[in-house]
């Protein structure tokens, strides 16, 4: 099938410039520059005038919740969302039930993927203390990397004996992608809030259980253990200023942002609650405004959403009771671009956070860019159609809530074109569309 993108304005490469894209079988084969429509003959016409076409997002950190968790999302549910969302490609999480801490249960995720995911997906491995061995038997072309847990996380999945840190750090040759909370921290600030406050402290005290010396120490120590033995190192969701201290423009230590942390900070917590609770906590004002500077002059790197979608009766509590976690990945995308509006970062740039940056640290295959010879993956978005707002009826996530709920977005995804397939086209979408396996080093 031979299709054509015309008329747009592509951002790619750290360059905007009016081209049409032409597509063979799910492959980008020619970028043609100017605005005239390139002569041939086509199955499908895309118009892209006016709009902005960017590489396909690629989301390096989701929790779709399947297997096991399926009553909060699956990963057809939400691989729909992504396409509403622009995202072409997803990089799910190994805290499920079973836990992807096996190579069986790392298989039977990519089976049911292949079966249901409308967008382009693959899976961390998770360490254990028990399973580095298991870690470097992994066929390293098929996944992202390790997800490591050095903080309070499901079952046995926190790493936090020193013996097998230093195995992980010293043999694994992926990218090991770190969750840094200190656990000792947060389990005595919880015990003086409780104390404090009763059983269930008020959400408000959030962020001063899980606090910023919590994350700092621990970040410090995957920091410092990455350094000593030369590891490839990503931080996952770097909230505090102080964090940001020990990232510079190094490719082997390199840190992530999340939406829910560039968006909020925490007086928002009197508006939204429970709502935006999630690990690690939303901090305050100054170490939101630092993480958007850090957006732009490089020290964070990639931007994901920690996609984690929970029932809304299980978001009902406080700092104990209510379940961390938010479902973000449809509206990540135009978040950022508002961000762009408000003079934060540039379009450019954001294509680098999202697109680029996800695609070079992690070695991914044929995507992130729009070249000759790439998967055509692609996201076309425009502010010229009027403002919209996030209302029950649009969102996608099988959870049925969004902290977003009411906001009112300029920006709004146009088409969303995976592996050649316009598979959302202006609330239009593809329900039989199937994404493809992603490939690695």
């Amino acid at each position: 099938m031979k299709t054509l993108v015309f008329g747009g304005n592509i951002v790619n490469e750290g360059d905007i410039r009016k081209a049409s894209v032409i597509i063979d079988n799910g492959v980008i084969t020619e970028i043609k520059e100017g605005t005239d429509m390139p002569r041939g003959i086509y199955d499908k016409t895309v118009d892209a005038s006016g709009c902005f076409v960017l590489p396909g997002i690629i989301d390096s950190h989701v929790h779709f919740r399947e297997p096991g968790l399926t009553d909060k999302a699956d990963i057809e549910s939400e691989s729909r969302a992504a396409a509403y969302g622009g995202v072409t490609s997803f990089f799910d999480m190994p805290n499920t039930k079973p836990q992807t801490t096996t190579t069986e249960a790392l298989e039977d995720k990519f089976k049911i993927a292949e079966s249901k995911s409308h967008v382009n997906y693959s899976f961390f491995f998770g360490a254990t203390n028990n399973n580095i061995d298991t870690i470097n038997n992994v066929d390293h072309h098929h996944i992202p990397g390790v997800k490591l847990f050095m903080g309070s996380s499901t079952g046995n999945m926190l790493v936090d004996r020193t013996d097998a840190l230093r195995r992980l750090f010293s043999t694994c040759d992926m990218p090991i992608m770190a969750h840094c909370e200190d656990t000792s921290i947060i389990n005595a600030n919880m015990a003086v809030a409780k104390a404090k406050y009763g059983d269930d402290p008020d959400v408000i005290f959030h962020p001063l259980i899980r606090s910023e010396e919590a994350c700092y120490r621990s970040t410090a120590l995957a920091v410092g253990m990455a350094e000593e033995y030369g590891a490839r190192l990503h931080v996952a969701h770097v909230t505090t200023a102080r964090e940001l201290q020990l990232f510079g423009h190094s490719d082997k230590i390199t840190c992530e942002a999340v939406i829910a942390h560039l968006m909020f900070c925490n007086e928002d917590y009197r508006r939204l609650g429970s709502l935006i609770k999630c690990n690690p906590a939303i901090k305050t004002r100054h170490d939101r405004d630092e993480l958007r500077r850090a957006l732009a002059d490089g020290r964070i790197r990639t931007v994901g959403t920690d996609h984690a979608p929970h029932k809304l009766s299980e978001k009902q509590g406080g700092c104990f009771r209510a379940a961390s976690g938010m479902p973000m990945i449809q509206f990540s995308l135009v978040s950022m671009l508002e961000l762009t509006d408000n003079k934060v970062l540039a379009i450019e740039r954001l294509v680098e956070l999202m697109c680029h940056n996800p695609a070079l640290l992690f070695s991914v295959r044929d995507r992130g860019f729009i070249r000759p010879g790439y998967k055509a993956d692609l996201t076309i978005v425009s502010d010229k159609k009027g403002p919209w707002t996030v209302t029950r009826e649009i969102i996608q996530s099988k959870c049925g809530w969004s902290p977003m709920s009411g906001h009112e977005y300029r920006w709004r995804v146009m088409q969303t074109i995976c592996n050649g397939n316009v598979i959302y086209d202006n609330g239009h979408f593809d329900n039989n569309s199937r994404g493809e396996a992603i490939s690695f080093r």
